[in-house]
């Protein structure tokens, strides 16, 4: 007899470094789309939830990578959910005109994971999940769209969804450092 197979749930951590700051003109397309993908996401089949800043109804004030880089975390119920949404829906707009607003990317900056079906990832744990698909490339711990693990996949390898011990805590003027070349941009460009 085999065990029953807990459920999982996708997570999903992108970073996207401003090529303005937030409250530049240059950048106003890009806040005014904010509140409207957001609903829609929200309203998206299979999505679960999204990282916002308390009191706000978005996550862009926070900034655990530097300034200039925004984070988008959530979770969904399934890779297609996740999928639709980020593809055909008004979020591909916003995708396609990603490089009126942000820097050309030199490194992953999509990660996917599995996640236990009711536990909501930390910055600390999505950042650690980047890091590993930075440092080791694709695997069932992190991964993206273009190699991807389903979640019977991951099922056989436990310590994929382990969840990640928090490290210590940075010293008070430490900041996450993503490069802002301008070279390659990565094969899984999901911004939001």
């Amino acid at each position: 007899m085999t065990a029953p197979t807990r459920a999982l749930h996708l997570a999903q951590l992108n970073v996207a470094a401003l090529s303005h700051p937030l409250d530049d003109p240059r950048t106003a397309p890009f806040v005014e789309l904010l509140d409207p993908v957001n609903a829609a996401a929200d309203a998206a089949p299979g999505f679960v939830w999204r990282l916002v800043e308390e009191g706000a109804a978005d996550a862009t004030a926070l900034r655990p990578m530097g300034e200039n880089v925004i984070v988008n975390l959530s979770v969904w119920e399934t890779q297609d959910a996740l999928w639709e949404f980020t593809y055909r829906s008004g979020h591909l707009e916003v995708m396609r005109r990603r490089r009126e607003w942000f820097e050309r990317h030199v490194e992953a900056h999509m990660v996917l994971w599995w996640v236990p079906a009711g536990h909501l990832p930390t910055v600390g744990e999505a950042l650690e999940r980047l890091a590993d698909l930075r440092a080791h490339g694709p695997s069932p711990r992190a991964f993206t769209f273009a190699s991807a693990h389903t979640a019977a996949e991951v099922a056989h390898h436990p310590q994929a969804t382990h969840e990640v011990p928090s490290p210590a805590p940075p010293p008070a003027d430490h900041t996450w450092t993503v490069p802002s070349a301008t070279s390659i941009a990565s094969v899984d460009p999901v911004v939001s």
